[in-house]
């Protein structure tokens, strides 16, 4: 085998052998009473989480920052250095900040530490060394495993910025749970790209009020081709006198079925009955699946069986739902 090759599949084995096993120390040595009571600070916090830290543990910050904000708690990045410049004054008596360092004894936090105490903000560190000056100013401590870097000098900040990644995802996910945050709360905070057409609902694609083709059971044929025409969607619903949706009739269904004497009869009598329908908090995705696999291009919208909406295939491909 080619020697590069080889020490390739090694540093690959290695490294990410000695990472899992950091984690593994991560869920053995973390304190669950004090990352209960912290997330129990979190969650409590009038104001905003603020995460800071410096170099690699900056970088780790902000990517916790980030999934905090996009799963509903207001969270801001707040860089150390610029702190001792006047970024302190981000810092509210309200917010909660947490403060990363892997020694405990990056001098750059000192102004942050030193803030915190004097307007009594509430402050959870996340290092590895207990008895750090980190550890010993802080109201929480979250103890990061001793665990040897995953380099071969044991220097570079590998395995200890993982764990702290994981670390923070505890708390992001710990939050999500604890606050009932929903695939739809996702999506408000994720309207571009892809995730956002995934978490689409049909609520926000349907065709509402008068844009619905919607009929009475009893209107005849003439009506029904009025309304087919006007409102564009390949197909009419009908209604009884309650309100509710009792059937459909295509365009498919009339081309299929054209004879003099359905200039005659009334929806009652030529629509099909039991319609397909679907509430208004289904996902879009889930709709189109429905429709593929129904062989049909729209569906109501209902609530109590009472039409609200319709959607049409087209809408979802143009909202890029797949």
């Amino acid at each position: 085998m080619n020697t590069h090759l080889q020490e390739t599949k090694n540093f690959l084995t290695e490294t990410i052998q000695k990472e899992i096993s950091a984690i593994k120390e991560l869920e053995q040595s973390i304190d669950a009473e004090t990352l209960s009571a912290v997330l129990d600070a979190m969650e409590h916090t009038a104001g905003r989480i603020v995460v800071t830290g410096m170099g690699k543990s900056g970088i780790i910050a902000q990517k916790i920052v980030s999934s905090l904000a996009s799963t509903g708690t207001t969270a801001v990045f707040l860089h150390p250095a610029e702190a001792s410049h006047g970024d302190l004054g981000m810092i509210s008596q309200e917010d909660l900040v947490i403060a990363i360092s892997n020694s405990g004894e990056s001098k750059e936090l000192a102004d942050v530490i030193n803030y915190c105490k004097r307007f009594h903000i509430t402050l959870v560190g996340i290092t590895k060394n207990p008895q750090s000056t980190l550890a010993k100013n802080v109201d929480f401590v979250l103890r990061l495993p001793q665990s040897p870097e995953a380099d071969p000098l044991g220097l570079a900040p590998t395995s200890s910025t993982t764990v702290t990644l994981v670390l923070g995802d505890i708390l992001t996910v710990a939050l999500m749970t604890r606050k009932r945050f929903t695939a739809q709360d996702f999506q408000l905070r994720h309207p571009g790209g892809k995730l956002g057409a995934i978490l689409q609902t049909v609520a926000q694609l349907m065709h509402t009020g008068k844009d619905i083709p919607l009929l009475s059971e009893e209107a005849l044929f003439e009506k029904i081709i009025v309304e087919m025409s006007e409102k564009r969607l390949g197909c009419v619903g009908f209604i009884n006198q309650a309100g509710d949706l009792t059937g459909i009739l295509t365009d498919g269904d009339l081309r299929r079925n054209m004879s003099p004497a359905l200039f005659e009869k009334t929806g009652a009598q030529i629509m099909h009955k039991d319609p397909k329908h679907v509430p208004p908090s289904m996902l879009a995705s889930e709709a189109l699946y429905l429709m593929n696999s129904k062989k049909i291009t729209t569906l109501f919208v209902t609530e109590n069986n009472k039409p609200i909406g319709i959607v049409h295939i087209h809408d979802l491909l143009k909202a890029g739902v797949k």
